[in-house]
């Protein structure tokens, strides 16, 4: 399936881009022993040469070809354009699985519109897969189309949860555990955008993690509604620049994915 946008151009970037972006970050995955690194809020919150050289690489390329663009990445901020299009940026999403040679990271490229995100861009490069979102036109994995898992519901499906140090620790232990009371599993593998990537396609029934930042999940979001699932608003009462939760599910799994973040809420502050 393909639609003209008047933003084809960027598509076609944003496509090359990752691409390349994810040659250069395979580079840097296969010689470990030598790779810079360091830690930003705490010892699990890591950042390498790698998450710096492939960012500034994706920014060289936009800019030259959309200057009056604005980009919006993890390692370097915010630069503002005027032109109404924002390309949001992971240069790697998953940096600690990346730094200790686990292959579940992954690269995340977002394109907003105003306030609405209209292209998304996901690869693995690891795996080869490339997941790929447009406004209106549906999602794709390696050029097939994709959808949610539309038979699932929370006590057969795999839920992908994230957790971080940015919030309490309890928003997440209760919410695993009333989970598992309902019969629902769950999985984390250390990277938001492929875990959205991920129901989009179906390998997963959801995803919530109580705080994450845009650069993790615009692009994955697009990618679930596009695939025929559901997201909460993102990021509710916060900004792109703050982030906030983010819940994310197959049509079968929304309403008591739902109900357990309600009542974990509720349980946290009781």
């Amino acid at each position: 399936m393909h639609c003209e946008f008047p933003d084809d151009a960027r598509f076609v970037l944003a496509k090359d881009v990752i691409l390349d972006a994810a040659g250069k970050a395979l580079s840097y995955f296969s010689d470990l022993s030598s790779l810079e690194t360091g830690h930003k809020l705490n010892g699990q919150d890591v950042v390498s040469q790698a998450d710096k050289a492939v960012e500034a690489m994706i920014r060289e390329r936009i800019t030259a070809a959309f200057p009056d663009d604005g980009v919006l990445g993890e390692e370097e901020g915010l630069a503002e354009g005027p032109s109404g299009y924002l390309w949001v940026v992971d240069p790697i999403d998953g940096t600690s699985c990346f730094v200790h040679g686990i292959d579940q990271w992954c690269i995340s490229i977002a394109i907003m519109k105003g306030e609405e995100t209209v292209l998304g861009l996901i690869c693995q490069p690891t795996s080869g897969d490339l997941f790929v979102a447009r406004k209106g036109a549906g999602a794709f994995l390696n050029g097939k189309a994709i959808s949610v898992d539309k038979t699932t519901r929370i006590g057969t499906g795999l839920l992908g949860v994230g957790a971080n140090f940015r919030i309490p620790l309890k928003q997440v232990s209760i919410f695993i555990h009333l989970l598992l009371e309902a019969g629902g599993m769950f999985i984390r593998n250390g990277s938001g955008a492929l875990m959205l990537a991920q129901v989009a396609c179906g390998r997963l029934a959801g995803y919530y993690e109580p705080h994450i930042n845009a650069w993790d999940c615009m692009a994955g979001l697009l990618m679930i509604r596009e695939a025929g699932g559901w997201t909460e608003t993102f990021p509710g009462k916060g900004t792109l620049l703050t982030g906030g939760p983010v819940i994310a599910a197959a049509p079968g799994v929304k309403d008591d994915l739902m109900r357990l973040v309600s009542r974990s809420l509720q349980d946290e502050l009781a």
